[in-house]
């Protein structure tokens, strides 16, 4: 199974690929050198920060700076990477093959603009450097301007990378090619009186380079994930494997593909009408969940009858949790992505406990008994903790009652009246309106990318989470180590990448596997 990916991060979907027998990393590109450290370290074993030799594996298109300096390679920001073939521009890349197996640093712009002058190169990317034809291309391009989040701007650069992946598609030509990105996709834009839907817009692309789009609505918790994570995925098939492929389809799989391939037919002979008929499966109905059961994408809704817990996934990693031990998920997750069973390693790499202050443990304190009272009375303390309230219910009062909290003189007491608890509340006051406590028995939230995100669900555990248990979150093996800075701020955040991002960022590793079984699945029926 032969592929190349792209925007490829720390490595989360490159671990799941390469969990599965067969598969063949053609080539890896990622933009930033913080995120390409963790991957070089984990698949390469290239130590960038402690080794004399030069990388091997690890290619920079074009930087500022020499392989003497990797230091300053380390902490480049990409958006000064010099234009190709400059005098400014240095570059590792020395011959054809020089992208076999390994991992190129350097914007996609620039990758497609290197791929225009060699077009042997790409005769090379296309069949795999000799070991057969690319199967598929896959990727997340960066996703910020998608995002609910983000600032939802039709014609921002960030926008254009879904297209750069396109173009790169359109040279290389696998048979598949797997886009993923946020669910903001699928949310129009309006401007100037009219919606823009994205989704559309990246599906039209692919279909004008010969590729039947089919669109998927996900979540990472049904293929046993722990975290509540929903991601946008396009599938595209190259025509002729589609027509290949089209004779095994099942009743399910025709449906699935009905509207894609309409839509398909409508770009290439310019149908307008068509082009709104295109629709996206999602998980979440109940009807189209069994679509997804029923066909070559079942792997990607293997837990759907039951999903995995955030206890399942952290509650051994406790500083105060003494004979705990690793769950069924954590062990089957390793022997899935490893190979071999679960060994709980006598140093845990990343999972240096992180230092709060004393006012914000009393607050996490807060946070984790509004999340066991539930929303609804919970936001009667939230509006006096953030200073538009100043007196909660009785029956809120009630509930709240039944708890001990964490005080001034560290020790933990029960609140005798309504009054007391409240002058407590209004000495911790906040604006952060988005924090809160973990609930053990549920996936984690979506918004969990920075440390701020969440606290610990645990009485004695008033902290943020480690990188460690936010990459068990992600569903990452413990064996996987993540490099560079812990975190960042700042100015810096524009242009850094550190371990709590990259985890954040990255294709959970078992959402990974399960979309290289699916292609493999189909790529088992051509053959």
């Amino acid at each position: 199974m032969n592929y190349i990916e792209l925007f490829a991060g720390c490595g989360g979907l490159s671990l799941g690929l390469e969990s599965i027998e067969s598969s063949n990393m053609v080539m890896a590109n990622e933009l930033s050198p913080m995120p390409a450290q963790t991957f070089a370290y984990n698949f390469f074993k290239e130590d960038f920060e402690e080794q004399k030799n030069f990388p091997k594996k690890t290619k920079w298109l074009s930087s500022n700076f020499t392989l003497d300096e990797m230091p300053l390679r380390l902490r480049e920001d990409p958006r000064t990477y010099p234009e190709l073939n400059t005098n400014k521009s240095v570059c590792d890349i020395k011959d054809i093959n020089s992208l076999k197996g390994n991992l190129v640093v350097a914007n996609i712009i620039h990758l497609n603009q290197f791929l225009d002058a060699k077009p042997d190169l790409v005769k090379n990317l296309s069949s795999s450097f000799g070991d057969g034809e690319l199967d598929f291309v896959s990727g997340g391009p960066p996703c910020q301007s998608f995002s609910m989040a983000g600032m939802r701007k039709k014609d921002c650069d960030k926008n254009s990378l879904p297209w750069e992946f396109a173009s790169f598609v359109d040279k290389v030509r696998p048979k598949f090619t797997i886009l993923e990105n946020v669910t903001g996709i699928l949310r129009a834009f309006q401007e100037e009186g009219e919606k823009y839907y994205a989704w559309i817009e990246v599906s039209k692309a692919f279909s004008q380079i010969g590729y039947i789009p089919l669109c998927l609505h996900i979540n990472a918790k049904f293929a046993g994930i722990p975290q509540n994570r929903p991601r946008f995925i396009m599938i595209g098939v190259r025509e002729d494997v589609y027509d290949q492929l089209s004779k095994s389809f099942n009743d399910s799989e025709k449906e699935l593909f009905s509207s894609s391939f309409a839509f398909y037919n409508g770009v290439r002979n310019k149908i307008n009408t068509d082009i709104k008929k295109l629709k996206y499966h999602d998980v979440n109905n109940t009807a189209e969940l069994k679509l997804f059961k029923d066909s070559f994408l079942s792997e990607l809704v293997s837990h759907s009858e039951s999903f995995v817990s955030v206890a399942d996934a952290i509650d051994d990693l406790r500083f105060n949790g003494k004979g705990t031990v690793p769950s069924q998920y954590i062990t089957s997750n390793h022997e899935a992505l490893i190979g071999k069973a679960y060994k709980k390693p006598e140093k845990l790499c990343n999972h240096e406990e992180r230092s709060n202050g004393a006012l914000v443990q009393r607050r996490f304190r807060l946070y984790q008994i509004m999340q066991i009272v539930g929303n609804a009375l919970a936001k009667e303390v939230r509006s006096v903790l953030k200073g538009s309230s100043s007196d909660i219910s009785d029956e809120a009062w009630s509930e709240f009652s039944k708890y001990d909290y964490l005080i001034e003189d560290s020790s933990y007491v029960n609140f005798e009246t309504k009054s007391e608890f409240v002058e407590f509340l209004l000495r911790h006051p906040t604006k952060k309106q988005t924090q809160k406590a973990l609930d053990p028995s549920s996936p984690a939230p979506a918004a969990l990318s920075i440390p701020d995100d969440a606290c610990h669900y645990h009485h004695d555990e008033l902290r943020t989470l480690t990188v460690r248990e936010m990459a068990r979150i992600q569903s990452f093996p413990d064996s996987f180590v993540f490099r560079s800075k812990v975190t960042t701020g700042g100015q810096m955040r524009k242009f850094e990448v550190p371990q709590y991002t990259q985890v954040g960022n990255a294709v959970p590793p078992l959402l990974g596997r399960a979309l290289g079984k699916s292609i493999q699945s189909l790529l088992l029926r051509i053959k």
